[in-house]
């Protein structure tokens, strides 16, 4: 069977960010109130996002986010992450599939996001086109080796259209 004929197709996506005072932190497309400490990045550093959006391209083998929206390219300094995620989907709904399922792991020490997790669920659900029950959100810690650290996982099951 031709990969092209599969009915469901598995992606995985991970970004960090270093985290400094003085920038805002977004996560999931929703700004984290409070925190001391935001990404450090040419976007505006929503390394949930990117994380969704690289998962997206590797469920269809079609690279990476930094292939479409590179870092050295002045005119995405400061780009809403929420574009980078349009241009996945629009990539892998072109080719015939949509996003089924999303599993999201955030890395950080602080602040604390537990209270946030229906927010970020539904905004990441909201922008796939998904419910928000297709869309789990994990919290972590780095338990202290990287404070000053932002990190996500995600993978997705991708489904063909037509089945």
């Amino acid at each position: 069977m031709s990969s092209a004929a599969l009915p469901f197709r598995i992606g995985y996506g991970e970004d960090a960010h270093r985290l400094a005072a003085g920038r805002p932190l977004v996560l999931g497309g929703v700004p984290i109130p409070h925190a001391e400490l935001g990404a450090v990045a040419h976007s505006d550093g929503d390394a949930a996002l990117h994380a969704v959006a690289d998962a997206l391209l590797s469920g269809l083998a079609l690279g990476d986010i930094g292939q479409y929206f590179p870092d050295t390219a002045a005119e995405w300094q400061g780009m809403d992450s929420r574009r980078i995620l349009a241009k996945a989907l629009e990539l892998v709904t072109g080719r015939g599939y949509r996003p089924l399922n999303v599993a999201l792991v955030v890395t950080l020490d602080r602040p604390k996001l537990g209270a946030l997790r229906a927010d970020i669920a539904a905004s990441v659900a909201e922008l796939l086109g998904l419910a928000v029950t297709e869309v789990g959100v994990s919290f972590k810690t780095s338990e202290g080796l990287a404070p000053e650290h932002v990190q996500t996982r995600v993978t997705v099951l991708l489904g063909r259209m037509d089945v």
